[in-house]
């Protein structure tokens, strides 16, 4: 994928959005399931924010599939390459 194919697929998202993405983009070759409360801390957030930042990368445009997948002990997320 070049570079403006990157940027499309982030255009609209916010920074903490293209974070949380860029985090899928660089593990669903090794995860399928993802909780907001380990994304978050990886990445420095509540688990809180991941899962309110999540909807706005999953209806993004770009190469993931993202799917809200269950609830227990931190919303779980179903990530797949489109």
């Amino acid at each position: 994928m070049g570079a403006s194919a990157v940027e499309l697929s982030t255009e609209g998202l916010t920074p903490k959005q293209r974070t949380i993405l860029q985090y899928l983009r660089d593990r669903v070759d090794q995860e399928t399931y993802f909780k907001s409360r380990l994304i978050g801390e990886e990445l420095g957030f509540s688990a809180k924010e991941v899962g309110s930042n999540m909807r706005a990368v999953a209806d993004a445009e770009h190469e993931l599939d993202i799917e809200q997948w269950g609830y227990s002990s931190s919303t779980t997320w179903q990530v797949t390459t489109a």
